[in-house]
């Protein structure tokens, strides 16, 4: 399915997934290709990106996201991805993506969620 996500600054991720799995406002939903027609609101939380050659994560602060049957178009008001792309710059966007989740997660377990699942990717990428 495709998945497109866009911030204020631009474009942050498009391509095709295998899943997606989102921090929804009533909690973390899983989207696999052919999923009914949804548009829910996203909370402060990472987006696990699951592709054919691994797994990206991207941490978000709120949004939306619009569901369709093979698409997932999401938009955030801020975004810090976190990918193998982004090479020496890893420890400074897993720093910028745990301050994103302490000024906007509601509670001190979804940024110790959060911040797990970053530093769990950021082992794998340094």
């Amino acid at each position: 399915m495709k998945l497109e996500i866009v911030a204020p600054m631009g474009k942050i991720f498009e391509g095709e997934v295998s899943s997606v799995t989102l921090p929804g406002s009533d909690g973390e939903m899983g989207v696999l290709d052919g999923h009914s027609p949804l548009v829910t609101t996203l909370k402060a939380g990472v987006i696990d990106i699951k592709k054919d050659s691994g797994e990206e994560l991207v941490a978000i602060n709120w949004g939306y996201a619009d569901i369709s049957n093979d698409s997932v178009n999401i938009v955030v008001d801020e975004a810090i991805p976190l990918s193998a792309s982004e090479g020496h710059d890893i420890a400074d966007n897993v720093a910028k993506a745990k301050k994103l989740m302490a000024d906007f997660a509601e509670s001190s377990q979804a940024v110790a969620y959060a911040e797990g699942k970053i530093e769990s990717v950021a082992r794998n990428l340094i």
